[in-house]
């Protein structure tokens, strides 16, 4: 089936493939739609990267001090750059949903490492399941990224990309809620009870339980009617041609300072929050960070879905806003980083000060998950075919690991973590704006709508 070239949203130098009619409904069975799938995608990510992300966001993975942690998530994302670069060769051999599965299996051991120091001061075993996890956790990212662009139709994609990552976030509230609980009292600082780490390794154990769930792509049953086409058929040394070939492409190298400055922040946030408030003062920063992302991502979603307004307008706007935000964000954490430099603070909610240092830390948490969504409704204009959808997802996993692993590593070191990480992630920032804008100005205007393009497209 086919579409018309021309996109009835678009403007006169908009031209491509339209998106189905609206009116176009196809009966689906629940237990078979793009929502099912995106409910049991959304559950992977809340007990695989959601967990793992609420023993993070509690700074440090919740020991007193963050440098081991650091030190071990920068092994993780090492490790995950390989794992990532070779996903589309685990696809080629047991799909796209055991892809998945298989990446949810090295969270747990990650947990355990971290509640084997936090109650023994054992130190080996975090670097060896921080070791598990990048083996595991690339392949996850990139099977999780190439579902979530691929099974959703066009007019939903932003949509099901807010309530995928809504998941994400979700993690983190409840383990910020759980923290939150068994910390109440403690307003000093200090590393977390031991019981809230034995609760995260159980809900990651569950991670490969709920991968079962998910329908493969020739499952999945969509409301404009279209197959889901996701696969790769090509051999495994093919794959690492293309998968080279597709890095140094002209638009994915302008976007990569994009992707670094997103995600760099990751570690820069965590570690801020570890080194200058109380436990308590942690785990609220972790259950009101993760509610402020989940509310502003879904309202992101729904306005990249806005069909009243064309692709161009919604990409260029959403890049400049997130942006603009971003950069207001890191002139703030500058002044405040040099500030603590010098004064050496433990903030607690009930000292004076604390609303500035500690609503900084709120908008980090919400500009992360504002760019990353905008990352993903980017590659998915930037892919022509569903193999390119698993090159282009692994690549920007890969490269997405490969700056958390730069800035993990550089936030275990006592100078980097306290205000350096701060002033290198602000130039990011700058740097990344005239090269990312080059591609953005692209989206709907020469480089068209490539979901819809891909998938209107006759076998």
């Amino acid at each position: 089936m086919a579409y018309d070239k021309r996109d009835i949203n678009s403007t006169d130098e908009e031209v491509g493939p339209a998106s189905p009619p609206a009116t176009e409904k196809h009966p689906v069975k629940w237990y078979r739609s793009t929502f099912y799938n995106a409910l049991i995608l959304g559950l992977c990510n809340f007990l695989a990267p959601g967990i793992w992300g609420a023993m993070n966001s509690v700074g440090g993975g919740g020991l007193e001090k963050p440098y081991l942690v650091n030190a071990a998530n920068a092994l993780t994302f090492c490790l995950m750059v390989v794992s990532c670069f070779f996903g589309s060769v685990v696809v080629r051999y047991i799909g796209i949903k055991w892809t998945l599965i298989v990446g949810t299996m090295g969270y747990a051991p990650y947990a355990a490492g971290l509640y084997t120091n936090n109650r023994y001061g054992t130190e080996w075993f975090v670097l060896f399941g921080a070791a598990l996890c990048g083996l595991s956790a690339g392949i996850f990212w990139m099977a999780e990224a190439a579902i979530a662009i691929s099974y959703p139709e066009p007019h939903n994609q932003g949509r099901f990309l807010g309530f995928w990552l809504s998941f994400r976030v979700g993690g983190q509230i409840v383990g910020g809620a759980i923290n939150l609980g068994i910390n109440a009292n403690r307003d000093t600082a200090g590393s977390v009870s031991y019981a809230v780490l034995i609760v995260f390794i159980v809900l990651q154990a569950l991670g490969p339980f709920a991968g079962q769930l998910i329908n493969s792509p020739e499952r999945v049953q969509r409301t404009d009617g279209l197959p889901v086409k996701l696969r790769i058929a090509n051999s495994p040394f093919f794959e690492i041609k293309a998968m080279t070939k597709l890095f140094f492409s002209r638009n994915f190298l302008l976007i990569v300072p994009l992707i670094s400055q997103a995600v760099f922040t990751e570690s820069v946030m965590f570690t801020y929050l570890s080194l200058w408030f109380s436990v308590r003062a942690r785990a609220l920063g972790s259950f009101l960070g993760g509610i402020v992302a989940l509310i502003l991502g879904n309202v992101l979603g729904a306005y990249l879905d806005t069909k009243r307004i064309s692709l161009k307008t919604r990409t260029r706007s959403s890049f400049a806003i997130i942006l603009a935000l971003q950069g207001a964000w890191w002139v703030w954490g500058t002044i405040i980083v040099t500030e603590f430099k010098r004064t050496q603070p433990s903030y607690d909610w009930v000292d004076a000060g604390f609303g500035c240092g500690f609503a900084l830390y709120l908008f980090w948490v919400a500009g992360f998950q504002l760019n990353y969504m905008f990352l993903y409704f980017l590659v998915s204009n930037l892919a022509d075919d569903e193999e390119e959808v698993i090159r282009i997802s692994g690549l920007l996993r890969g490269t997405e690991s490969a700056a958390q692993a730069v800035s993990y590593g550089l936030n275990s070191v006592t100078i980097m973590a306290s205000v350096g990480s701060v002033y290198l992630n602000f130039g990011l920032w700058a740097i990344s704006l005239v090269p990312a804008w080059l591609v953005v100005k692209d989206i709907g205007a020469t480089l068209g709508d490539k979901k819809v393009e891909r998938e209107s497209r006759v076998e």
